[in-house]
């Protein structure tokens, strides 16, 4: 079958045979308590999902199987004279549990490589739509045109055992991966540079590709894709993107028409598109003080500024973390390396030193410390990709490296369809007045 999916198959027949025995002792257990507040805001803190690729703790940040993005920076394999990690690593470290010998995370790089063909019709159906059409939309129907490839839906209509699910899986999953570079290159190129696209290079490994295919030959741009996509690809299950498409997948549905749904809402602004925000906002921000390196002072009367007007500070936030995020904190490191005098780096540091401080005095913030979008649009314009609207698809393209290893776990470990039970405010009422048992106890 391959080296990399008999280790896969290997793992999840272990891991399955260990949560078969888990639920079989202790299966009605019950984890923590479902509070009222939780079924209205969100489900916010309840715990109702099992993703085997990442976990994100509210003061470590995300662990990508229990290895910290330091630790990540520093074992993961290299491309030949780079110094960040290879988005192929990690992949193989979220598939597999383990992490892998360099070679393991370079034929990985060959075996995209192979797969990375895009059939014409999907660049005809992204030619069909508007140029002006945003380019997570163009980035979503291009996914969608390219279902047709999917051999999880072919084998299905045909009769598959449930439990050949996980391989066909698989196949798509590496498949579709191996295309979203050239996908998303395209339509960056057909966008903002008069559809003058660059074909790609077998030589390279997949985020390089992705640079190369963009425009971008400074190695450093290279590193900086290749951080970018390891640094984005995963945060836990509960995040919109990661639960959308295990949410779809659970129906079923093929890798394709679920990473489609999960990137449908990493396109939103409380999710994904919060990257795009964070450099307009600072562009603004520029333009009204009429200063492209505005002081300490001044940032801090445009954040009062925008925080009276009922607005917020983008990329400063999170649902979980409770401290500065480790990927903004790699970003930092980057940055210091390769652009340490560049101004509007600085400005991104400079807000890091002023908002905590005012979003802590209002005593309403229980996290007022950066995101990883407070800082990834800065890096990106330092080279040239000054277009932001764009910079949602380079997220979409890293998360599917943790969304899809999480969807083969999905299919090898046989999760069912996902349905959680809802109630009305009007059960809730008369819950809250002993007359219903909404809980079922």
């Amino acid at each position: 079958m391959g080296i990399i999916k008999d280790r896969f198959k290997a793992k999840a027949d272990k891991v399955a045979a260990e949560i078969k025995d888990l639920l079989k002792e202790h299966g009605n257990k019950v984890i923590g308590e479902v509070q009222l507040s939780q079924i209205y805001q969100g489900m916010r803190g309840m715990t109702g999902l099992v993703t085997e690729t990442s976990l994100l703790d509210s003061q470590d940040g995300i662990r990508f199987r229990g290895y910290s993005i330091p630790e990540l920076r520093e074992k993961l394999a290299k491309a030949p004279g780079g110094s960040e990690p290879l988005p192929e690593g990690l992949f193989y470290l979220m598939l597999v549990g383990e992490l892998p010998s360099d070679d393991d995370a370079h034929h990985l790089s060959s075996v995209w490589q192979r797969r990375s063909h895009v059939p014409n019709h999907v660049f005809a159906t992204i030619e069909a739509l508007p140029v002006s059409t945003h380019p997570m939309t163009q980035f979503v129907i291009a996914v969608m045109a390219l279902q047709t490839e999917s051999h999880f839906s072919r084998q299905y209509a045909r009769g598959i055992n449930k439990k050949d699910y996980w391989e066909a899986v698989f196949d798509d999953t590496m498949d579709l991966i191996a295309r979203l570079p050239r996908v998303a290159a395209y339509i960056y190129r057909r966008k903002y540079k008069n559809g003058e696209h660059i074909q790609p290079n077998g030589l390279l490994d997949w985020a390089g590709n992705f640079a190369h295919m963009l425009g971008f030959e400074d190695e450093s741009f290279k590193e900086l894709m290749r951080l970018y996509m390891t640094i984005h690809a995963d945060h836990e299950g509960g995040n919109v993107s990661a639960h959308t498409t295990h949410l779809v997948g659970s129906a079923l549905s093929d890798p394709y028409l679920s990473y489609a749904s999960g990137m449908n809402g990493l396109a939103g602004p409380l999710h994904g598109l919060a990257n795009q925000e964070v450099i307009k906002w600072i562009f603004e921000m520029q333009s009204a003080l009429q200063t492209k390196r505005p002081s300490k002072e001044q940032i801090a009367e445009y954040v009062k500024k925008t925080l009276s007007e009922g607005k917020v500070v983008p990329g400063y936030g999170h649902a979980v973390l409770r401290k500065t995020d480790p990927r903004f904190e790699a970003q930092m490191e980057f940055g210091k390396k390769h652009m340490p005098d560049d101004p509007l780096v600085n400005t991104v540091w400079d807000i890091y030193e002023t908002v905590p401080p005012i979003l802590q005095s209002l005593g309403k913030i229980k996290n007022p410390w950066p995101n990883v979008d407070a800082h990834s649009g800065s890096l990106l314009v330092h080279y040239g990709l000054v277009e932001y609207e764009y910079y949602t698809v380079l997220f979409a393209v890293s998360r599917a490296l943790g969304v899809l290893a999480s969807l083969c776990w999905d299919r090898a470990l046989g999760f069912p369809l996902e349905r959680p039970k809802s109630v009305t405010t009007n059960q809730v009422k008369l819950w809250i007045e002993g007359k219903d048992n909404i809980w079922g106890e």
